[in-house]
């Protein structure tokens, strides 16, 4: 009987880790497409006046890229920035970038301070990407 249970677990057990090792596999094979597509974005964002001053690879279960890019706020008016989302209509990675630009340029305009250059964009792109956008110097 103990080695009926014994054998029991040990099947579930090395399902169970079949099962972690293809979800592993399949998190990185998806990190990887969504670098992919977020690569061909960067020229664009160049074209647009934002300039790349860091570029990261972390590889891992979910591999990520990390990138930060610098512009200045005279290259992104409201009516550039309208503009650059029309453009980028049907482009996801874009479209959520200058989104992101545009909400955080709508708050703290209401802050009522001046802008500080520079204008720094941080893409952290993983399964779940991660934008941020600064107005001023970074902070660590």
């Amino acid at each position: 009987m103990i080695d009926r249970l014994k054998k029991a677990f040990q099947e579930a057990s090395d399902a169970i880790v079949e099962q972690a090792g293809n979800l592993g596999e399949n998190a990185k094979e998806r990190g990887y497409q969504l670098i992919e597509e977020w690569l061909r974005i960067f020229p664009r964002m160049q074209a647009y006046g934002l300039e790349m001053v860091n570029f990261s690879l972390t590889v891992a279960l979910s591999p990520s890229l990390e990138v930060e890019m610098r512009g200045r706020h005279e290259d992104f008016t409201p009516e550039k920035v309208e503009q650059i989302l029309k453009e980028s209509k049907g482009n996801a990675a874009l479209l959520s970038v200058f989104t992101t630009v545009k909400s955080t340029y709508t708050l703290y305009k209401s802050t009522g301070n001046p802008l500080s250059d520079p204008l720094i964009i941080r893409l952290k792109i993983k399964i779940t990407p991660e934008i941020k956008v600064t107005i001023g110097q970074a902070w660590t």
